[in-house]
C-alpha cells in the first residue's frame, strides 16, 4: 500500500511540474523546490519556511521556484520523509521520532528530561560540533538534516481526566509519536502508548479511540485539539526538536555558491521559526483558555523519577550515544553554573 501511495504521489508531483512548466511558458526553466510539513499556515514552522522561500527566490529566483506545502498536503510525515528520500520532495519537516527509525542516534533527543531548561536545549542544538554527526547520520538513506526547529516542551493533555500525578495516567490510552523510545517512556509512566500519525490525533480524541496525547501548546489551537481536550498538564517530559531534512541528491547537485545560499536559508528558517515560537505559544495559551482548557502545574519531579531509568536503558543498548549524552550533560552544567 505504501509503495502504491508513493508511486501515485510521485506521478501527481511529476504532472504538477509539467503543468507548472507549461503554465509559466517555455522560457521558465526554473527548478521547483517542494517543501512539505504537517502544520497549519499560521504555525511558526510555516512562517519560517516562507522566510526561506522569500530568501532563496530573492537570491536564486531565476533558477529555483520554492513551493511550501503545509497541512500534510503531500501526505503524512512518514510519507513525506519517504518521498524526500526518493527526491519527489526536496525538503520536509520530520519529527525526531521518525528519524530515529533511520538511525538510532536520534534516540538521544527522545530521552525524557534530557534538558534541564530551554536555554540548555537551545545551546545543545546550536552546538555545530555536537549536532553535525547526528544531522549527517542518515546520508545512507538519501537525506540529511539541514535545520532544527523549536517545538517547545511536550506535555500531557487529556479529554476527561486531568493529569496531576503519574498515577493519573494509569489505564489511559495516550497518543505518542511513532518510536520505540516514546512507547517505552509511556510504559514507564504507567499509561498505554498509542502510536499514530499526528494528522489522525484529532479524530481519535473526538471518537474516544485515545484518552489524550502529549505535545506542545500549539497542538491545542493550531490543530484544534483543545476543542476536545480540556486538561493540559505541564509535566514537561520532553524538549524535542523538529528537523528539516533535505534530499541528498538535490543538495549535492547545488553548486558551491548555490549551496552557500541554501545554507544561509536554512539558518533563516531556524531563526524566524524560533522568533515566532514564543509569541505563538503565548497566543495559544490565551486561545486555549478561551476554549475552556484548564492548565495544570504538577510536581515535575514525580514524573521525572518514573522515566529516568530509560536513560541508562537506551545508553546501554546504544553505546554510541554515551559521548553525546555526556556532552549534553556537560553543557547543562555549564549553563546552570553560569546562572548561579
Amino acid at each position: 500500500m505504501k509503495k502504491i501511495f508513493r508511486m501515485f504521489l510521485s506521478i501527481i508531483l511529476a504532472l504538477g511540474t509539467l503543468v507548472a512548466f507549461t503554465a509559466c511558458g517555455k522560457n521558465d526553466n526554473r527548478t521547483i523546490v517542494r517543501v512539505s510539513h504537517n502544520q497549519a499556515a499560521d504555525h511558526p514552522t510555516n512562517i519560517g519556511l516562507l522566510a526561506f522561500e522569500k530568501f532563496i527566490e530573492s537570491k536564486l529566483g531565476d533558477k529555483y521556484d520554492v513551493q511550501i506545502f503545509p497541512n500534510e498536503l503531500l501526505g503524512s510525515q512518514v510519507n513525506t520523509v519517504e518521498l524526500t528520500q526518493t527526491g519527489a520532495i526536496n525538503f520536509t519537516v520530520a519529527s525526531n521520532a521518525i528519524l530515529e527509525s533511520f538511525d538510532d542516534i536520534y534516540q538521544i533527543f527522545n530521552l525524557p528530561y534530557l534538558f534541564n531548561s530551554p536555554e540548555h536545549y537551545h545551546a545543545v542544538m546550536d552546538d555545530k560540533e555536537l549536532i553535525k554527526p547526528i544531522f549527517t547520520s542518515t546520508e545512507k538513506s538519501g537525506f540529511e538534516a539541514v535545520a532544527w526547529l523549536d517545538a517547545g516542551t511536550r506535555n500531557f493533555y487529556t479529554v476527561k481526566k486531568p493529569i496531576r500525578t503519574p498515577d493519573d495516567l494509569k489505564g489511559l490510552k495516550i497518543r505518542v509519536q511513532q518510536s520505540a523510545s516514546n512507547i517505552r517512556m509511556m510504559e514507564l509512566f504507567g499509561g498505554a502508548a498509542t502510536p499514530m500519525g499526528f494528522g489522525e490525533v484529532y479524530t481519535a480524541l473526538q471518537q474516544g479511540v485515545i484518552d489524550g496525547a502529549e505535545n506542545n501548546e500549539l497542538a491545542l489551537t493550531s490543530n484544534k485539539h483543545g476543542e476536545v481536550c480540556k486538561y493540559y498538564s505541564y509535566n514537561m517530559h520532553q524538549m524535542v526538536p523538529d528537523i528539516v531534512i533535505g534530499n541528498l541528491r538535490f543538495l549535492n547537485s547545488l553548486s558551491p555558491e548555490e549551496r552557500a545560499i541554501f545554507d544561509e536559508g536554512f539558518k533563516i528558517i531556524s531563526k524566524v521559526q524560533r522568533e515566532a515560537w514564543g509569541k505563538s505559544v503565548d497566543k495559544a495559551i490565551q486561545q486555549a483558555k478561551d476554549m475552556n482548557v484548564e492548565f495544570i502545574y504538577p510536581d515535575v519531579l514525580a514524573f521525572q523519577e518514573k522515566v529516568l531509568p530509560l536513560h541508562e536503558e537506551v545508553l546501554t543498548a546504544t553505546p554510541k550515544l554515551r559521548p553525546i549524552y555526556d556532552k549534553i550533560q556537560e553543557i547543562g552544567r555549564e549553563i546552570k553554573g553560569g546562572k548561579n
